[in-house]
């Protein structure tokens, strides 16, 4: 592992470290700058071995002030061809990644939502420094699972709940997360998962419109093929629903443990999720209740698929059935605020209940997703 040093000098880039204080306890969705973080000495920072790559960032271990951490470095490459204005685009593209992430990670606070340590900026490179999570990531994790079969439906169940309730926490601050897919989702030493990358990620206010009205919502920001909703591919801007949209087919790979579309281009995805309204075929060994919440989650009509609110609550109620050895037993869907919706809908959870109780004590009944 290396430690960074060097001659001090007014050109050294500072890393900056995020000063807790600084978070607002509102419900004010603005996102914050960089003043809102104190400048720490590069000399605390030790970065070690690769972890991960993409186009344009490395991630590595590191140490800071003898913590482990997550380092991921953004660096906009230059190319041999002498071209200033595709050179000026990409740096661009890297520096509007690099504040989107910072910024929103700078305002978010909850255990399934990966924490920011600090951050160090000295175009055209720049670092983003967070906790790290040993368990790698989700998508690493389906990989290995896939040779062995499918997860047990207690580890689908509580990986879905993790990422759904930390979805419900960027939503409830009006963040959009636009690019929700296993190899952003990272698990730590106990298997539990947390939300990372926010790279793509926008206020909800400012995703509303077509791609072409904000800078942080062009082409280069969307999200991943694979996961993207109909709306992304028709060029038809984005709301909070894409992400509902993405956490289905998410939710299929846990049930599944395969990649989604495997063998096609993105070209022929596009074409097949928003004209053919094409989805991954549902597993026939997984539970009922699940392939239902995945299918609502995936709907074409963004306005018809949950809220992640609602998809909590009902993984905890598969949660409980699945701790107490019973039947996946769905809540009530709503089907409209009128009183007699509501009452039917109570009915139906009693119903539920009533039949969860009597069947305690029956041993032969057994919580499954096969």
């Amino acid at each position: 592992m290396k430690k960074h040093s060097g001659k001090k000098s007014s050109s050294r880039p500072k890393l900056l470290l995020l000063d807790t204080s600084t978070r607002s306890s509102g419900t004010k969705h603005a996102a914050a700058d960089h003043q809102q973080l104190a400048p720490v000495d590069l000399s605390n920072l030790l970065v070690g071995r690769k972890i991960a790559s993409g186009a344009h960032s490395s991630v590595y271990h590191g140490k800071y002030r003898d913590q482990p951490v997550a380092v991921k470095i953004l660096r906009a490459k230059t190319s041999d061809d002498d071209d200033d204005e595709s050179d000026a685009i990409l740096r661009g593209e890297v520096e509007s990644q690099f504040n989107a992430e910072v910024s929103l990670l700078s305002r978010l606070s909850h255990p399934n939502v990966v924490r920011l340590v600090g951050t160090c900026h000295k175009p055209p490179v720049y670092w983003v420094v967070t906790e790290l999570m040993p368990g790698g990531t989700l998508g690493s994790y389906l990989r290995r699972q896939r040779e062995s079969g499918s997860l047990p439906p207690e580890n689908v169940v509580r990986l879905a709940l993790d990422v759904a309730r930390g979805m419900e926490y960027l939503h409830s601050r009006g963040v959009v997360h636009r690019d929700l897919k296993p190899d952003n989702l990272l698990l730590d030493g106990e298997g539990s998962a947390k939300v990372a990358d926010l790279g793509t990620s926008c206020l909800e206010s400012t995703c509303r419109g077509r791609r072409g009205r904000d800078k942080s919502c062009s082409n280069s920001n969307m999200g991943t093929y694979r996961w993207m909703a109909p709306e992304m591919f028709r060029d038809k801007g984005c709301d909070r629903k894409v992400d509902v949209y993405s956490f289905g087919v998410v939710l299929w790979q846990l049930t599944t443990c395969h990649l989604p579309f495997q063998g096609m281009n993105p070209v022929q995805v596009a074409y097949a999720v928003s004209n053919e309204n094409a989805r991954p075929p549902l597993s026939p060994s997984c539970a009922p209740a699940i392939n239902a919440l995945i299918e609502r989650c995936w709907s074409v009509k963004p306005a018809t698929r949950p809220e992640f609110s609602r998809i909590v609550s009902e993984l905890e109620n598969y949660d409980r059935c699945l701790r107490g050895g019973l039947p996946l037993v769905p809540l009530a869907v709503p089907l409209s605020k009128s009183p007699l919706a509501s009452l039917l809908g109570a009915f139906k959870i009693r119903s539920c209940k009533s039949t969860m109780l009597s069947n305690v004590s029956d041993r032969r009944i057994h919580a499954y997703i096969q």
